[in-house]
């Protein structure tokens, strides 16, 4: 889930590609953050609560864009961040200090594919952003979360409507469409790999016995108000991108891809100037009666 960084690797990692992929993703979800935070505050200032939480837990925080969200939204809370990789752990642990707010978060190594949790506490609120649908058995995760909320406590789940779009239509100009067709085959990828990527979470949360409080699907659409920001986190979406559609993609769009993606080339994509981000995001707000 998930923020401008060079994208070199860090030292001692080059022969490492799980740690090198740790690094790529928590660069994506630094930009993330920084490119969608007003997207991300909207969702926090929406939540159906009738009381300002003091507990939350926040599942799957990646780099904290959700944790420091909320935290901002709800001054008097204290946050429990989660998640598998250590290394988002410290650099949300840094931004915390960063930010004189070490004394109201803490950070809880994971796995939440496993059967038991870590005690998280009782809270009033679970924050699961762009998290369950990597969940290998995400009803247990729900019976988990239901198990977890203090009675009358909220649990929001944040989904994205997959990677974002960012080229102007017709671009780019050697291989229009190639942005399409990159989606087309990661969605292929993503139907195979991660199943519940673009899930319906409402009637899923209902079976684990919440009560649906709201939906709202809440449309992105940036222009180049956060210029530079966006031409990295297009560069770096895109090199996610194309890890999973590189098996299905044609020589020629796979080489028209390169191109975007070297970044000492005339046509990277960093050179342009008519970038946007377009995606949806939604969140289910469910209660625990």
């Amino acid at each position: 889930m998930t923020h401008a960084h060079s994208h070199t690797p860090h030292h001692g990692a080059q022969h490492d590609p799980h740690q090198q992929d740790d690094a790529d993703q928590a660069e994506i979800l630094d930009l993330d953050a920084e490119v969608l935070a007003e997207h991300i505050a909207a969702i926090t200032a929406w939540l159906p609560l009738k009381t300002g939480p003091r507990q939350i837990v926040d599942l799957g925080c990646g780099t904290g864009a959700g944790t420091f969200a909320l935290l901002d939204r709800f001054p008097e809370a204290h946050v429990i961040a989660v998640d598998a990789s250590p290394g988002h752990l410290q650099r949300l642990r840094k931004k915390a200090c960063a930010q004189d707010a070490d004394d109201r978060v803490r950070t809880v190594q994971a796995d939440l594919d496993a059967a038991d949790w870590p005690d998280l506490g009782r809270p009033d609120l679970v924050w699961a952003s762009a998290s369950m649908h990597h969940m290998a058995d995400p009803d247990r995760a729900l019976r988990n979360v239901h198990g977890m909320l203090a009675p009358g406590g909220l649990f929001a789940v944040v989904e994205l409507a997959g990677f974002p779009r960012f080229l102007p239509d017709g671009a780019p100009e050697d291989r229009p469409g190639l942005e399409d067709r990159c989606h087309a085959a990661t969605d292929h990828f993503h139907a195979e790999h991660v199943p519940y990527r673009g899930a319906d979470w409402g009637p899923m949360l209902t079976a684990a016995g919440f009560t649906l409080d709201g939906e709202r699907t809440i449309t992105v659409n940036i222009d180049d108000a956060h210029g530079e920001a966006i031409g990295h986190y297009a560069l770096a979406t895109l090199r996610r991108i194309r890890g999973a559609a590189a098996e299905t993609l044609p020589a020629e769009d796979l080489a028209a891809l390169d191109r975007l993606l070297d970044t000492d080339s005339p046509h990277s994509i960093l050179h342009r100037d008519d970038l946007s981000v377009r995606t949806e995001r939604t969140v289910w707000a469910a209660l625990r009666t």
